[in-house]
């Protein structure tokens, strides 16, 4: 089949996919720790400031441990991935004729002959040794590898819209409504996100969004009991 141009490689439409999967979690991660955090503050408390310092703090805080925590991940990876192309190009200097044997046996295990596999290998090798090893037996893109940059802002930012809906609707709503409307907010954010999540992964949806809001349910039923349990011991 003709690849055309602009056309992406079937590794790059899995890497977009895992980056996507990648935030939709980070953004769920958002929803349900500044939930968790606000709602319990909230029923300690009807005063608007503490809750927002509280969600404020949550969110920053949130953000930059995704996002450090993300660029150490893929740093290592990152690492990991220079590390064996390197050692495959030092193979191929010091040993081009087993790896143009191995890069045939490759083929040939893919479901080519002997012959066809060999003149294969043969051919990619004299186009571009490196690379066709690097596809065919490492499954990396030299010109391709992971970024950790690019991940550790990834992370934040989809952290931050994830923690921006219970922060803002906790804000923004009136004392006698923001925990049970904050609350229901929360839950449909989590199904939408479970569903999105499953989706990307070929899971089945419903149990990952029921497994998605009975945890975020639960996280917030447990921080407003403390928080109610605090407000009232510390009343004076």
């Amino acid at each position: 089949m003709t690849r055309h141009a602009g056309e992406p490689h079937a590794g790059s439409l899995a890497s977009r996919l895992n980056w996507l999967r990648a935030g939709v979690l980070g953004a769920n991660d958002g929803i349900v720790s500044t939930a968790g955090l606000v709602v319990g503050v909230a029923a300690a408390t009807v005063d608007r400031q503490p809750i927002l310092v509280a969600g404020t703090a949550g969110l920053i805080a949130g953000a930059i441990s995704m996002a450090v925590g993300e660029y150490v991940s893929v740093s290592t990876q990152r690492d990991t991935e220079r590390a064996v192309l390197d050692e495959e190009r030092r193979e191929l200097a010091e040993h081009p004729r087993e790896e143009v044997e191995e890069l045939a046996e490759i083929y040939r295990q893919k479901g080519l002959s002997a012959s066809t596999a060999r003149q294969v290998a043969r051919e990619l090798t004299e186009h571009d040794a490196f690379a066709a090893h690097a596809e065919a037996e490492l499954h990396l893109d030299p010109d391709e590898l992971t970024n950790p940059w690019q991940a550790a802002g990834s992370s934040a930012l989809s952290f931050t819209i994830g923690a921006l809906l219970p922060l803002l609707a906790i804000m923004l709503l009136p004392a006698s409504i923001r925990v049970p409307v904050t609350f229901a907010a929360v839950l449909v954010a989590l199904a939408v996100t479970g569903r999105v999540s499953a989706h990307l992964g070929g899971a089945d949806p419903n149990r990952a969004m029921a497994r998605v809001v009975a945890g975020g349910a639960a996280a917030m039923v447990v921080t407003y009991t403390i928080g109610q349990v605090l407000g009232v011991t510390g009343a004076p």
